[in-house]
């Protein structure tokens, strides 16, 4: 018997989830239908693969074999993608940051990357932590070094904040709105001037413009706030905000060339602006 390649790769995806739904859906089929082809795939095989119960889709030890095989074979498909990629032209590098970080590297993207280079850079905003083990984005910039093991980290930089407003008279605060994520700054406002805000936004772009329109203060990243028109600093960095920068990806696919270019440019990139 021929083994199918869809088969793998839906067990693939399945072993990565840890179940269904979320395999289902990066796949972009339904819970059913991979359902039926695994139960399908197990019977051809005659071994079973997966320990169905309240813990999700639990490998079994022959699942666990197969899995650590497929590993290779993903990489090779990865290979192949990026090869079929490069005869058109540079490849498209997902790069995920939260707010304060994409639009500097989108603003500043000439400072580390040419338009001749084998990568093109494809920004994701996100205040949540996109999965990287899954492909989502392929590099990340957080705020702390992350815990994973497959996951290969550097730190880039250290990133100081500080109060901004339109003008030293200004007193009152903006708020985060309802919806907003309740970043680190977010909290700290919340926590030490909560009281005295005076309107509220639900972005951190809207609640700059409020600021430079002189409604209140805000707490920005010194990188972005040093620079931008219409606010001025009013306090020293604040020590309790003070954190890192790492620069992450997947252990399998950092040393992908489009990739290794990327992170190698954006880590030179954000060690000189700190």
């Amino acid at each position: 018997m021929k083994t199918d390649w869809n088969d793998l790769a839906y067990f693939a995806a399945i072993a990565r989830a840890g179940g269904l739904a979320r395999a289902a859906h990066a796949l972009g089929v339904s819970q059913a239908t991979l359902s039926r082809r695994m139960k399908a795939f197990e019977a051809a095989l005659g071994r079973r693969l997966f320990q169905h119960g309240a813990e999700g889709y639990a490998l079994t030890a022959d699942g666990a074999a197969l899995a650590q095989k497929t590993l290779h074979m993903e990489d090779a498909a990865r290979r192949i993608d990026q090869w079929r990629d490069a005869a058109q032209g540079p490849v498209c590098v997902r790069i995920s940051a939260g707010t304060w970080t994409a639009l500097d590297l989108a603003e500043r993207v000439l400072e580390y990357w040419t338009p001749d280079a084998s990568w093109l850079p494809e920004f994701v905003y996100c205040d949540h932590d996109l999965d990287i083990a899954r492909r989502e984005v392929d590099i990340g910039l957080r705020n702390r070094c992350p815990e994973q093991p497959w996951v290969a980290r550097k730190r880039v930089a250290i990133v100081d904040f500080a109060e901004y407003a339109a003008s030293r008279d200004v007193t009152g605060w903006i708020g985060s709105a309802w919806g907003a994520t309740m970043t680190p700054s977010a909290l700290w406002v919340k926590e030490h001037y909560g009281d005295r805000v005076v309107t509220k936004a639900n972005s951190p772009h809207l609640a700059c413009a409020l600021a430079k329109a002189g409604l209140g203060r805000v707490v920005l990243p010194m990188f972005i706030g040093e620079s931008m028109e219409g606010l001025s600093r009013l306090s020293d960095p604040i020590a309790e905000l003070q954190s890192e920068q790492w620069i992450v990806s997947h252990h399998d696919a950092r040393n992908e060339p489009p990739i290794r270019a990327a992170l190698d440019a954006i880590a030179s990139y954000m060690t000189r602006r700190s």
